[in-house]
């Protein structure tokens, strides 16, 4: 025998029911089965406003009563046909208007009990499993409609009445011996030996179910809801999160401890005494297989599950005075069960100093009031401290019973944990090793879900999630170079990269499931108007484990963020140099963060583009070596502008192609300024833990004065035009001289220069062709001989390929 339940949510409208029916006939076809119905969707709610209306002598409850009953007529005239829908509208009525009778009496002496309430929300299963079973009896089933107050029997504790299971497994199978067909029972409701009505509690329809299968002895149990079964984790949490194929009841009920609200505690414990198989089902999605609940684990899964708990509090009942102390924790606990306040966890030391308890937030101020009294006089003595609250905390759980054959399974939770940031204010684990629990700040909540579903479920890939802000030339480049890598970096680094926000000055785009790289998408019209804060708020809201904001703008504002994101414990990847060239302090105070906060900044590409200029810089003071001068030609495009003005090319003309290539700014006389070298020498020097200020840069402008104030930058080439006899003569002093014009930064003894020189065939610039980079470190080590690094400075793809590398580098550090 198989028996099916059905929820609210699964006949809340006609569609759904003419599902339901459908599933149920197709069942019957294969099976000896029966049905267990809860109220149609949003009855319940409905009923017990509908009371509290009435307590409150407002005569509004009268137009929502009737709004019920309507609903419920207009269905039995959309499933039943019309010559024998007498005598169902009839129950129906007759049901509602002993309703407006009880609500009427209600609402005349002001008072609602909780047996009133009982019997109050048990119409709303009564006529629902009616209408059910007159509906599938017009199908052509041979259905019986089944009260169960007329074979549950529970005790007197309405609103969480506990079964009398002897008397109700008897009636159920004294019931079934005489009654034949496919019975369809009301969920939820049962009744005390003296007849009066009852409710199960929370799930309790569910309950209903399992209790009927475990009286029949039933081969299966499939409760259907509107999910595809238990879920790895809280889908609405867990982008990521997929249906477990099987669970133990140990495990389901582990997860149902700790928010997976699928299936309940109570509802498994008949069917898990008589051994029945549970399947948990989606009433929309029928073909899926859905998740089943027996005796066996699967094997091949170190943990099953990642559940959670909100609104959590701490408390710490610590202090000297209670260590070797017998009995603390009978006190403790006991005070708190006297106040009927439950305890979600805990944690002691062995050395007996504190402990640490979670409850609900709700109950965290009557707690300390009741441990307090208890222990006044600890207090008073100064044996204990007083109870200190930690507010705002969830707990996070792993759940598996496979984790007690595998080591490291509370190491690989720590760690991912760690990595993102997250700090443990509480543990718990049993010796069976099926439950390992964690209590994490609130605010952590989604961002440690998603990491340890990471970390547990998808494969050994360490996943970073990319929200870019610059999708011009370097940004589409960088987007392509992920997309043409990303193959390799998942089967030969196990690193994933998914981008999921976009921005450029006027729009911004977001996917959760991150957004196909084959296309390069671009922010459009289509999407939103763009607004920094909504989208760093939207990045925040997302809550993803390794997020990471690449910053490939050369905007102030951006950069300007930037401790906030990094106080909110998303990484930073970025070329833009505004942040670290502004103020000393600004400066000092990200690098501060970052190492506070243990996360990272990367931005290799300030200096050099994709030359490893930064890191080398930071490894050598690591090291203990000490920078005495530091020697550079940092900007690609300056080095081309003079290079290319040695073949007798005119400066206007070299500038105008070095703008075609890309290898400028827009405006070129944001390159010719050398304020762009400026703010990469200040940046070395303050690498090189130089106390550097931009005032101690000295800079030569490349821009003549009467260039520089031109509105069009097509108007300030041609007037550029007019000075080219100037640099030709430049370029010709140089040649007598034998050496070459070079735009380069020099930073000795605290002070930086900025400006054209000119350098003979022994100093290492004078190679130098295109846009290629030059960096001489001269230290202590590297004295005589200037450590040398070279390459291309200019240009998107070597740009992006420096992010790329940073992109990278940071999901080595998370692994």
């Amino acid at each position: 025998m198989k028996i099916l339940k059905f929820g609210g949510s699964s006949i809340a409208d006609l569609e759904r029911i003419k599902n339901v029916l459908s599933i149920v006939k197709r069942s019957s076809q294969k099976d000896d089965i029966a049905v267990v119905f809860s109220a149609f969707g949003g009855i319940t709610e409905d009923l017990l406003k509908c009371a509290e209306l009435a307590k409150q002598n407002d005569p509004d409850y009268q137009p929502l009563l009737l709004s019920m009953e309507k609903r419920h007529l207009q269905l039995v005239k959309n499933l039943i046909t019309v010559q024998k829908q007498s005598a169902v509208l009839t129950y129906v009525k007759i049901r509602f208007n002993e309703l407006e009778d009880l609500y009427h009496g209600i609402y005349l002496i002001k008072e609602f009990s909780p047996r009133t309430s009982d019997y109050v929300v048990s119409f709303g299963e009564r006529i629902s499993a009616f209408i059910m079973a007159e509906a599938l009896k017009e199908s052509g089933l041979n259905t019986h409609f089944v009260d169960a107050r007329d074979v549950i029997r529970t005790n007197d504790r309405f609103g969480n009445a506990k079964v009398v299971f002897p008397t109700t497994n008897q009636l159920i199978y004294d019931y079934y011996s005489k009654k034949k067909g496919l019975s369809v029972i009301t969920g939820f409701i049962a009744s005390t030996d003296k007849g009066e009505t009852t409710t199960l509690g929370r799930s309790g329809s569910d309950y209903t179910a399992a209790i009927f299968a475990a009286a029949l002895k039933a081969d299966v149990l499939e409760i259907w809801t509107d999910v595809s079964g238990v879920m790895t984790a809280d889908p609405k949490l867990v982008y990521s999160a997929i249906t477990i194929p099987q669970l133990s009841y140990s495990e389901a009920m582990e997860l149902s401890h700790f928010g997976a609200k699928v299936v309940f505690p109570a509802t498994m414990q008949p069917a898990m005494k008589r051994k029945v198989p549970i399947y948990i089902k989606n009433t929309f999605k029928p073909e899926d297989e859905g998740t089943l609940i027996c005796e066996t684990s699967e094997t091949n899964k170190l943990i099953k599950g990642i559940s959670s708990l909100s609104q959590i509090s701490l408390l710490n009942v610590q202090g000297s005075g209670l260590v070797e102390v017998v009995g603390v924790s009978s006190r403790v606990f006991g005070a708190l069960a006297q106040s009927l306040i439950n305890v979600v966890l805990i944690s002691q030391a062995s050395s007996e100093h504190s402990i640490c308890i979670a409850i609900k937030s709700e109950d965290a101020e009557v707690a300390r009031e009741v441990l307090e009294k208890e222990f006044h006089y600890e207090i008073l003595a100064g044996e204990m401290d007083k109870v200190q609250i930690m507010p705002n905390m969830a707990v996070i759980a792993v759940v598996g019973e496979n984790m007690k054959h595998y080591p490291g399974a509370s190491g690989r939770l720590f760690q991912a944990l760690g990595r993102n940031n997250i700090n443990v204010s509480a543990i718990a684990q049993g010796s069976s090793e099926l439950n390992i629990s964690a209590v994490i700040k609130q605010s952590d909540l989604q961002k440690g879900l998603n990491a340890l579903h990471e970390a547990f479920f998808l494969s050994d890939n360490k996943v970073l999630h990319v929200f870019l802000v610059g999708v011009g030339l370097i940004g589409k480049t960088l987007i392509k170079m992920i997309q043409s890598q990303l193959n390799k970096l998942q089967e030969e680094y196990m690193l994933d990269i998914k981008i999921h926000g976009l921005a450029n000055s006027r729009f911004m785009a977001f996917d959760e499931d991150g957004f196909d790289l084959s296309t390069v998408p671009v922010p459009s019209e289509k999407d939103l108007p763009m607004n920094l804060p909504v989208f760093l708020n939207t990045m925040n809201s997302m809550n993803f484990s390794n997020s990471v904001l690449v910053d490939c703008t050369a905007s102030q504002e951006v950069a300007d963020t930037y401790e906030r994101v990094l106080e909110s414990k998303v990484a930073i990847v970025t070329p833009n140099k505004k942040a670290n060239s502004g103020s000393l302090e600004k400066y000092k105070s990200l690098k501060k963060l970052s190492g506070q906060r243990n996360i990272k900044f990367l931005y290799e590409t300030n200096v050099a583009a994709g030359l490893p200029v930064i890191n080398t810089l930071q490894d050598l003071i690591l090291s203990g070596d000490k920078v005495l001068k530091i020697e550079g030609v940092l900007s690609g495009s300056m080095n081309y502008i003079f290079s290319e003005l040695s073949k007798g090319i005119p400066f206007s003309k070299v500038v105008a192609q070095a703008k075609e290539k890309g290898y400028t700014e827009p405006d070129p006389r944001d390159d010719l300024s050398g304020m762009d070298v400026a703010r990469k020498i200040l940046i070395l020097g303050r690498e090189a833990e130089q106390e550097l200020h931009f005032e101690d840069v000295s800079v030569q402008s490349m821009v003549p004065e009467d260039c520089a104030h031109i509105e069009s930058v097509e108007e300030f080439l041609e007037k550029l035009a007019s000075h080219d006899g100037h640099f030709t003569q430049l370029l010709a002093e140089a040649d007598k001289k034998k050496e070459k014009l070079r735009f380069m930064a020099v930073l000795e003894n605290g002070k930086a220069t900025v400006g054209l020189k000119s350098v003979g065939s022994n100093h290492p610039f004078y190679s130098l062709v295109g846009s290629d980079n030059m960096i001489l470190f001269t230290t202590e080590r590297y004295h005589e001989f200037p450590m040398i690094i070279r390459g291309p400075g200019a240009g998107a793809d070597v740009t992006a390929a420096g992010v790329f590398a940073d992109i990278i580098r940071l999901g080595n550090y998370s692994r």
